[in-house]
Order: C-alpha cells, then sequence, then structure tokens
C-alpha cells in the first residue's frame, strides 16, 4: 500500500530534487514551503524569494537546473520491491522523529517502513568494545526486542553490529540508521547483516542514495537514532566519541538517556560515567529501563524462568564446581588464575569449565579466559 502511494504522488521527483540540493537543511527547505505550495512550486520560486529564505548561488543554481536524469535513476530504485521514500507530509513519517528541532524532511527506507512507526530503543557504543561491551549489548538488545521494542543503532562495527544481532536473536525488528546513500553498506563487513535487517525491519538514511560515509554525516545519523527513539541506551563509550553524541542529542530532544556502568580503569565507560553523571539512568538489568518506558513501550513484560532455573542447577553442584564458580565473576579470568584462588589443579579446573559450560553457567572466550553468563 506505502509502494502504491508513493508511487502515484506526483510531487515525489520534486522530493528527491530537493533531498539533492546542495546546502538545504530542513530548516531551510521549510521556510521554503511555507511560501510555496508543495515541493514543486519551490522550483518556480523568484530568485529574490529563494536568497530571502537563505540560499546561496550553489542552492539557486540547483533548484533553477534540476539533474533530472540523476533523479530519473532514484526512481528507478523506488521501484524497486522494498525500497521507500518516507517524506514529512507523508502520513507513516515516524512521529517522535516529526517532532525534533530539525528532522529530516524525507527517508529512503529499504525493508518494511511499517516498523518506522513502531516504539524503538536506540542502542549505541563503542566501534571498539571489550568482550563483555559486546556481550551486553546483544543481551540487552535481545531482552528488550523480546518485550516489544524496536532495536535502532546505525549498522557500525562494535556495539552497534552487536545490538542488532541481539535483536535479530529474539526475532524481533531492527532498525539501521546509515551515515551514507543506501546504495551501499557501510562498513562493507556488515553488508550479511544488512540484508537480515531488510529481512526483519529495515535501513534508513536521509542521504540520497549514491553518497558516500563522510564524517559530516554521522552526527546528522546520530540525531535520526536519537529522534526516532523512545530512549537510548549507551553500553560502552569513550569520554569523546560519536555515542555521547547521540546521548546529548537524545537528551536535547527530551528522550530518556540509559548508561551501563563499568570499571573505573576501563577508558570505554567514561563516557557512560559522565552521561550518569549528568542524569543519565544507570542501567543494570532489563527493569531499569522498562520502569522509565513502561506504559508507553511494552504493555507487558514476561516472567523470565531462567534464574529459577539457574539457582537450581547451582544449587546442585559439588563442592569443588561450586568453589570455581564462585570464583568466576563478569569479568574475563584464565585457567592460571582460578589454580591461584581455589587450589585446584588445572585438570580438575579445566575438567569441571568444560562442565559449567555445558549446563550454560559461564562463556568461553578467545585466549583461554572465560566469563560469569548473567
Amino acid at each position: 500500500m506505502i509502494k502504491e502511494e508513493q508511487l502515484q504522488n506526483k510531487d515525489l521527483p520534486y522530493w528527491l530534487a530537493l533531498l539533492r540540493t546542495p546546502a538545504l537543511g530542513p530548516r531551510t527547505l521549510s521556510k521554503l514551503l511555507k511560501t510555496a505550495v508543495g515541493p514543486a512550486s519551490i522550483f518556480e520560486l523568484p530568485e529574490k524569494e529563494l536568497i530571502e529564505a537563505g540560499l546561496k548561488g550553489r542552492s539557486i543554481n540547483f533548484l533553477q537546473n534540476p539533474p533530472w536524469p540523476m533523479i530519473e535513476s532514484d526512481l528507478l530504485w523506488l521501484e524497486q520491491e522494498g525500497n521507500h521514500l518516507i517524506t514529512f507530509a507523508d502520513q507513516h513519517y515516524p512521529e517522535l522523529l516529526r517532532q525534533i528541532y530539525d528532522p529530516p524532511f524525507a527517508l529512503f527506507v529499504r525493508g518494511n517502513p511499517e516498523v518506522l512507526s513502531s516504539i524503538q530503543l536506540g542502542i549505541v557504543g563503542s566501534r571498539n568494545p571489550t568482550t563483555d561491551g559486546r556481550r551486553m549489548a546483544r543481551d540487552f538488545s535481545r531482552q528488550l526486542a523480546a518485550v516489544g521494542l524496536t532495536i535502532t543503532s546505525g549498522l557500525a562495527l562494535g556495539i552497534d553490529s552487536c545490538s542488532h544481532l541481539g535483536a535479530l536473536d529474539a526475532n524481533g525488528q531492527t532498525i539501521a540508521v546509515l551515515g551514507n546513500g543506501l546504495n551501499s553498506i557501510y562498513p562493507k563487513s556488515n553488508s550479511r547483516l544488512a540484508e537480515s535487517i531488510i529481512e526483519n525491519g529495515a535501513l534508513v538514511s536521509e542521504l540520497p542514495l549514491d553518497y558516500r560515509p563522510l564524517p559530516a554525516n554521522f552526527p546528522r545519523r546520530n540525531r535520526i537514532i536519537s529522534g526516532a527513539s523512545t530512549g537510548v541506551l549507551v553500553v560502552e563509550a569513550a569520554l569523546k566519541s560519536g555515542s555521547l553524541i547521540t546521548a546529548r542529542c537524545a537528551m536535547e530532544q527530551g528522550r530518556d538517556v540509559f548508561a551501563i556502568p563499568g570499571s573505573i580503569h576501563n577508558p570505554l565507560t567514561r563516557g557512560c560515567h559522565s552521561l550518569i553523571r549528568e542524569g543519565a539512568k544507570l542501567v543494570e538489568q532489563l527493569q531499569d529501563i522498562i520502569e522509565e518506558i513502561g506504559p508507553l513501550a511494552v504493555a507487558s513484560v514476561t516472567t523470565d524462568t531462567q534464574p529459577v532455573k539457574t539457582q537450581q542447577l547451582i544449587k546442585g553442584l559439588d563442592a569443588d564446581t561450586k568453589l570455581l564458580l564462585d570464583n568466576i565473576g563478569y569479568r574475563p579470568v584464565n585457567v592460571d588464575y582460578l589454580v591461584g584462588v581455589t587450589g585446584l589443579t588445572v585438570n580438575i579446573i579445566s575438567r569441571t569449565l568444560l562442565n559449567l559450560e555445558l549446563q550454560g553457567l559461564i562463556e568461553s572466550l578467545p585466549g583461554g579466559s572465560c566469563i560469569r553468563k548473567s
């Protein structure tokens, strides 16, 4: 239905041309739309009115001589199955995003455009997270998707990728907002992940299809992640990072901001600690998020029986196994450390670690270390 509506829209070529107009931002376009009657009439405005709206020579020249062959290629893209353009005037445009200070005036979408109207939670963090950070991002994303939230992130390496994967683990919905045009995937290593996201949600960008992933594009991308979401969860972030830009966009937009704390010795948690000092909510478990966005986002949270099963397993462990498990926390430890703190032999420890992993109580990590599972 959405596809049919957009292809029959006579204004569609003009929206596409406006998206390609250089130095034409959402606020300037808003001024023009107050002067003109629809996007098509903007191209008929006299130069004087364009100047009064704040446009410079390059933008004016473009509007007076649009590259229609290029626009034709955009229209051919839109004819393909699963490709959409959702404009600010469209009823399917996400309502929360519409309310921010500088909303994009159109969004290119690959996948299901209806997912844009779902209740979203943004998850962001470092491109080079710790093993613990990756695990937390995927675990939280999976749990949040399982209770009905759409997970929105930026398809970057690290925390973003883990967040998308967590939502897919739960067969939930996820949205990836790109800092480049949808004709290419950045980074290329996430091409397969992007295809999975298209099947369970959507790829989104406000940038024309062939735009490259330039540094200036990513702050624009970040404001969409936060603006479309009811809140933003920061998993790991350095003090100077794009994740903090997203979180501060969320604060300015009136969204809830959540942050997971960590070790004071880990530079990737200092950004989270800074956000908590600024008023972000400290998060240790799913309920910390649900109780803030509760009735708005989740009708009911099903009781998880896993903690009960875990407690029953632990009660049935023998003394050596219980001793070993008690000395494995939520930070990686290796066999040498466990020999020193338990007094058990290497053979006993290795055999016991295998049994604990098979029971789902610990997780093996690269390099021969292990960590306790939540």
